[in-house]
């Protein structure tokens, strides 16, 4: 059974990424514009793409750099035909290159993510997204919300639930057996006891508890400032942030890339580069593959 890689923005590094490793992924169908990729392959003077495809063509013809909205129901046809064939078992896995959540929004479709678009697809109520850099792993309670929106968000049920999917995920995809889940506060100093915020006390705390009496070995809140500190990482095998620029610069000033974005929660595997779709390097043969491959190679490891 293979892998899905959705090509992600045509405009951006997507095709640049997938002919780069084109020889390394025998075992990948590619989703997405057939056209596109065998130009972007003349553009970097490289074989075209040399295995499977499905293709989903291009409204207009693309131009490396420059987004055009008319193309944009393609990127989400091709999400579409991915997440349908990885929940009728076509494919065992998804690796997804970037897409430019911009230019969807842009051409009228409601689009936060990728987390969020194979959550809604695949009808469950919580998945999370965890960062994977070597043995650092990060997880989120939110994920693209605007700031102002984050503490309304984290609420005594989220933090939970997102404990609850991240124990199971790091037991049945990574192998951890009896994890240990290290749990950042939302504000400074963890709420200094509920003199910089109340939500630490009221909704992270009562969470935990919940969770530990689940059999979840989840400790904290801690602040996030000193939680990745060398000492307090030690056995440590994920920490749980509260929102995407919380978790997420330690994991990829440590790791960018060959991190990998990983969606627990789904009832298949996904992965996904650590980057946007980098417009200014589309075509220049300055992109660098690292983070898709290792997006590919961990999205084989968790789907045998």
């Amino acid at each position: 059974m293979h892998l899905a890689l959705t090509l992600g923005e045509g405009a951006g590094i997507g095709p640049d990424l997938a002919l780069a490793l084109g020889a390394q992924l025998s075992d990948v169908v590619l989703i997405g514009c057939q056209q596109t990729l065998q130009e972007r392959a003349i553009a970097l003077g490289l074989p075209t793409w040399p295995h499977a495809i499905i293709d989903i063509p291009c409204a207009v013809k693309v131009v490396p750099g420059v987004l055009d909205t008319r193309n944009a129901q393609a990127t989400l046809a091709m999400l579409e035909r991915a997440a349908a064939g990885a929940q009728t078992g076509e494919f065992r896995a998804i690796v997804t290159a970037p897409v430019q959540k911009s230019l969807l929004n842009d051409a009228g479709i409601a689009f936060s993510g990728h987390t969020e678009f194979f959550q809604a697809q695949a009808g469950v109520s919580r998945v999370v997204m965890l960062l994977v850099a070597d043995a650092m792993r990060v997880a989120l309670v939110t994920t693209h919300l605007p700031l102002r929106a984050v503490p309304d968000a984290v609420t005594h049920a989220a933090v939970l639930d997102s404990l609850i999917v991240l124990h199971a995920g790091l037991r049945a995809q990574f192998g951890v057996e009896q994890p240990k889940i290290a749990v950042l506060g939302l504000n400074p100093h963890a709420g200094e006891g509920g003199h910089l915020g109340h939500e630490d006390h009221a909704q992270i705390v009562p969470a935990i508890r919940a969770a530990r009496a689940l059999g979840i070995d989840a400790h904290g809140p801690l602040p996030a400032d000193t939680a990745f500190i060398a000492r307090n990482l030690s056995g440590v095998d994920a920490v749980l942030a509260m929102y995407h620029d919380q978790g997420l610069p330690v994991l990829k000033y440590a790791g960018f890339g060959h991190s990998v974005n990983v969606t627990l929660g789904l009832p298949y595997v996904r992965t996904s580069v650590d980057h946007g779709t980098a417009l200014d390097l589309a075509a220049s043969g300055r992109a660098d593959p690292g983070s898709l491959r290792a997006a590919v190679q961990l999205a084989r490891e968790l789907s045998r």
